[in-house]
């Protein structure tokens, strides 16, 4: 969901501190440094183990309670389990009263939380346009659920193909309507009833969302529409599904990719480009003038616009954000072709990675004029906008590099990019990283 991208690390810190400062305040008899570093552990591989730290835009406070309450529970065994081990001598009795204390204290947090949650998305914080696409059973409770300010949705009404007259919902227009309406609004979901909707159209709103930057999601019927990266989600026993459900939407996988990303980055920009950078720095004043470093407008996730930057690798000209380097490009400096060659030139983009603009791995970012180009003649071309831009990626590993000459390149690339988001694994990013560095040193010349 929107914004909760610190949540989770932000409620870990949390935790941890009510533990260590309950514990060290109630029982400093018995607080260790030992025991401190033993239960810090012990929480978070339980919470790992037990898949505790997940947020979800459809949870209450009551929802998933019983997960809290094992959570604490198994916390509990391994509490006395390192005070065993550790043969530290208790009271008993006193240290039940202290965990009962601490559970209070822990409950009080995830209470706060949700209520300050419910307040902010109250003030239009956090929250998701949604629309709804036909009028049957189920309109009623989407609806209700849609207007709960627990959730943060800013319903915008429904549309059906036959003008409406009843007194609840706010009916939007006929289906045709839908189309301008989302671009015009900017809409960020798109609830289905494919009940509703013959197959073709069914199709044409698929088609719509994924070149649009809004997800569908179906109250579901078999009208052959299913894709391989649906997930079924539910509202209150309700059944939606969702086409475009990314494993790089999992916590393991956003968290588990942005510390690698600052790892692997922080490496090379303190290894690397700390003495590469006033190298070409130097070699560049000897062939052509102008910096060092080259950066160019492009398109990153969700389609925000960042500063991507490189190696300059051409001499300076009015055609940089418009025409793309083909081979034996004229404008291509000595230096620029040696780059260019061990794809060197890209390795500015390291700072874009630990910034957080870009992955290591992921779809490849274009310049705003020819994404602008790609998501009108390309179909669910901006479905890799749903993830971050990557240095590297599997279309490119897969050959679908470099100057794109025909529509069928764009097309390939565009193809092997949702392969990837629909697919991802931490392996295959290895793999992908792999056989880039094997590509930059026996690999083609790029041209782009």
């Amino acid at each position: 969901m929107k914004g909760s991208y610190f949540i989770i690390p932000l409620s870990v810190v949390i935790h941890l501190m009510i533990i260590n400062l309950s514990l060290y305040f109630l029982t400093p008899e018995t607080y260790t440094e030992t025991l401190a570093i033993s239960i810090n552990i012990s929480w978070l591989l339980i919470g790992v183990g037990l898949n505790f730290y997940s947020i979800d835009r459809k949870e209450k406070f009551r929802h998933k309670f019983h997960k809290f309450l094992r959570h604490f529970f198994v916390f509990v065994l391994s509490y006395f389990s390192v005070l065993a081990f550790l043969k530290i001598d208790f009271d008993p009795k006193k240290q039940i009263l202290v965990l009962l204390s601490l559970l209070f204290f822990l409950l009080f947090y995830r209470w706060f939380f949700f209520e300050i949650r419910k307040f902010y998305r109250q003030g239009g914080g956090n929250s998701l346009k949604v629309i709804i696409l036909g009028n049957d059973s189920n309109l009623t409770r989407l609806e209700n659920i849609f207007n709960d300010p627990d959730y943060g949705y800013r319903y915008l009404g429904y549309f059906h193909n036959k003008k409406e007259k009843r007194a609840v919902g706010n009916y939007l227009g006929s289906f045709e309507d839908c189309f301008r309406f989302i671009i015009n609004q900017e809409v960020d979901e798109i609830y289905c009833s494919v009940s509703r909707f013959s197959k073709e159209e069914l199709l044409r709103i698929r088609a719509f969302s994924d070149n649009h930057l809004a997800k569908l999601k179906l109250i579901p019927d078999n009208k052959g529409v299913y894709s391989s990266s649906m997930e079924f989600e539910i509202f209150e026993n309700l059944p939606i599904l969702n086409l475009r459900k990314s494993p790089l939407e999992k916590n393991y996988a956003k968290y588990g990719k942005r510390i690698f990303d600052i790892v692997f980055s922080s490496f090379v920009i303190i290894c690397i480009l700390s003495w590469l950078i006033p190298l070409l720095f130097i070699l560049n004043l000897f062939e052509s003038k102008g910096p060092v470093i080259f950066k160019q407008l492009r398109h990153g996730k969700d389609k925000k616009i960042f500063w991507c930057y490189k190696f300059r690798s051409m001499a300076v000209n009015t055609e940089a954000n418009s025409k793309m380097c083909t081979r034996n490009d004229l404008r291509v400096t000595k230096i620029g072709k040696f780059l260019r060659k061990t794809s060197i030139d890209e390795l500015p983009q390291f700072i874009n990675v630990f910034l957080g603009d870009m992955s290591v791995v992921g779809p490849r970012p274009h310049m705003e004029l020819h994404t602008i180009e790609y998501e009108h003649n390309v179909d669910k071309y901006l479905v890799r906008h749903f993830a971050k831009p990557g240095i590297t990626g599997l279309a490119q590993v897969r050959g679908y590099r470099g100057e794109i000459i025909r529509k069928s390149d764009i097309i390939n690339r565009t193809r092997m990019d949702i392969f990837y988001l629909e697919k991802w694994t931490a392996l295959l990013d290895l793999k992908i990283i792999y056989q880039t560095i094997y590509n930059c040193f026996y690999g083609e010349e790029k041209a782009y």
